[in-house]
């Protein structure tokens, strides 16, 4: 294999498939960026077995052929090569790098043991607004559960249904969900559970502007293809919680409040507690007000912020970090927190979009009386 590319190129290419390269193995190929160079173009594909990464960019091949580099390794490198032109070529197990007045030599893999990646998906065809699949995202991975220890919370669950699309996540403590709008499926009714880390890679591509997107499932893999990106990742396959069995119907304490206000108070009130396992602030609401507090052995704080509350008054701890994701994630001034008691889960929603809806598990502590 011999080709010429410019640095730039090669650098952002690098930089985007190195993220599916999987992490320690015992299959060193894993950890490896295939690089396979034909007619007038250079193809980079890593992947961990879950998640795929394919990026093409163009290059002058002089002799076509496919190898594999060590993917992190050769991302540090060429990292730092970004203002100069390219000169790759490879013998047997050895590639040297030509660039300015300067040769470097890395040691490389054949690309014979390297995992197919099935690029092949378009059973299923799903079209969003490329803004509406951000905002989709953004309102509910952050929700996925981290541990293994309950594997499909890692996932978020995508329902279509005619024109609108539903994701969920939840990790055991609180639950985020969210619907818009899909401009065109070709199957009328649909449910998968994507892995949050293919989201989150998915929403890192996703240009800025008006445009569309679209998914294409089959077989339980998804894939989506973004300029000369290509990413594919396996789905999860299981029986995901129904919502609509955990959010409750009706409420007895409703209080409508200024977003800003909240959040600064609750931030505050979070600094003195966050080196706590819950992050612990209290919530004590009555008629007019909600008064925030938190205790550690660094200090304590008090605020009260100006509310709107219908119903009984109510005294109810919470994890500061679950409450500030849940307000950042909503976008209207005045926001709606409804309770029924201090036991029971809350749900946090903008007072006119109700598109989106946090709900948060209290936490039990011997400071409420």
């Amino acid at each position: 294999m011999k080709l010429v590319c410019e640095g730039i190129n090669l650098s952002d290419a690098v930089l985007k498939v190195v993220k599916a390269c999987a992490g320690k193995t015992t299959v060193p190929v894993m950890e490896c960026i295939k690089l396979s160079a034909k007619n007038d173009s250079l193809t980079l594909t890593a992947t961990d077995g879950e998640i795929s990464i394919q990026k093409k960019i163009k290059a002058e091949i002089y002799e076509e052929g496919d190898i594999c580099v060590p993917g992190r390794y050769f991302a540090d490198f060429i990292k730092k090569l970004e203002g100069v032109q390219i000169t790759l070529s490879v013998e047997e197990r050895r590639m040297e790098l030509t660039y300015a007045d300067s040769q470097t030599y890395m040691q490389v893999l054949p690309a014979d043991d390297f995992p197919r990646v099935d690029t092949d998906i378009n059973e299923n065809c799903i079209v969003l607004s490329t803004e509406e699949l951000k905002k989709l995202i953004n309102s509910t991975s952050f929700c996925c559960a981290t541990d293994d220890s309950r594997p499909i919370l890692k996932g978020c669950q995508m329902i279509v249904e005619g024109d609108k699309i539903f994701m969920t996540a939840l990790d055991g403590f609180r639950l985020a969900t969210a619907q818009g709008k899909v401009i065109s499926s070709t199957a009328e009714n649909l449910e998968i559970i994507c892995p949050a880390r293919t989201l989150n890679e998915i929403e890192k591509m996703l240009p800025s502007g008006e445009g569309e997107t679209e998914l294409k499932v089959q077989h339980g893999l998804i894939l989506i293809c973004v300029e000369d990106t290509v990413l594919t990742s396996r789905l999860y396959t299981g029986d995901f919680i129904k919502k609509d069995n955990i959010i409750p119907k009706s409420f007895n304490t409703v209080v409508k409040v200024d977003r800003e206000s909240l959040k600064a108070s609750i931030e505050r009130a979070a600094i003195l507690v966050r080196n706590d396992k819950n992050s612990l602030i209290i919530f004590d609401i009555t008629s007019d007000r909600i008064e925030i507090t938190s205790n550690s052995e660094i200090g304590n704080v008090l605020e009260p912020v100006k509310a709107q509350s219908e119903g009984k008054d109510l005294k109810i701890a919470m994890n500061s970090k679950f409450i500030i994701e849940a307000i950042n994630a909503l976008s209207e001034e005045n926001i709606v927190l409804s309770f029924n008691n201090n036991v029971q889960p809350f749900i946090c929603q903008n007072e006119g979009d109700k598109d989106s809806l946090y709900l948060i598990l209290p936490v039990r502590t011997s400071n409420i009386a």
